[in-house]
């Protein structure tokens, strides 16, 4: 109950402050330059923007949520609740997917890459999990937007090139460590789909993990001291 009392708040919240509408703008938008774009070049542009969602916008979204949060207290009222942390951040991770989905579902069927919609569901929602739960750990440690941004660089070069790499043509073996590229051999249902899914998930599930950690560590300092 208290879990699903946190999702409908974190949706709320998503909705209030105008994330529904921004991720409706960014699906207008892709799909607009979509239908310019000349059909050889529809799929991987497809791909290319179905994975930038999640892992862009899922990431700076969440730095912004928490950061909020931060600045509006309410990180200190729910350190003194009964809430858990795991279920705080499932929260957030699963909210955010909700959207990532949705988006991702209408830009994949009009770029014709829907070959497998459940290996396509799957890679959407576990890839903005696990791209949240990176955005998570890092605002988990900071206090200001210029910081997030600055540590995010490094980690956004991380996330995008390898799996920009892929979808243009580069296929070693190796690459399917990576958890974005995973997520292209899923998106297209490729041969490795089932290494790229058990390779993803062994990506994710120690991210919750860690991301978890990170916010019992920041529930224990809130206010400048450790409780």
């Amino acid at each position: 109950m208290k879990l699903a009392a946190l999702i409908r708040g974190d949706l709320r919240f998503q909705f209030k402050y105008g994330f529904y509408f921004l991720y409706l703008f960014f699906t207008l938008f892709y799909i607009g330059l979509l239908a310019a774009f000349p059909q050889s070049w529809r799929q991987k542009a497809a791909l290319l923007m179905v994975y930038s969602d999640p892992a862009s916008l899922g990431l700076f979204f969440m730095g912004g949520i928490v950061l909020y949060e931060k600045s509006e207290r309410v990180l200190d009222s729910l350190a003194v609740s009964p809430i858990r942390t795991r279920d705080y951040v499932f929260s957030k991770l699963l909210s955010l997917s909700v959207i990532s989905s949705a988006v991702s579902l209408a830009i994949g069927a009009f770029g014709n890459i829907l070959s497998s919609p459940p290996s396509f569901f799957v890679a959407i929602v576990m890839g903005s999990c696990l791209f949240s739960a990176f955005g998570l750990i890092v605002a988990a440690r900071i206090k200001t937007l210029n910081e997030f941004l600055i540590l995010t660089v490094p980690l956004q070069i991380f996330i995008n090139i390898p799996a920009i790499w892929y979808i243009f043509g580069a296929r070693p073996l190796w690459l399917l460590l990576h958890p974005g590229v995973c997520m292209i051999e899923l998106f297209t249902a490729g041969p490795y789909s089932l290494i790229a899914l058990l390779v993803l998930t062994g990506w994710t599930i120690p991210l919750f993990i860690l991301a978890t950690r990170a916010m019992d560590k920041a529930f224990e300092t809130l206010g400048g001291v450790k409780l």
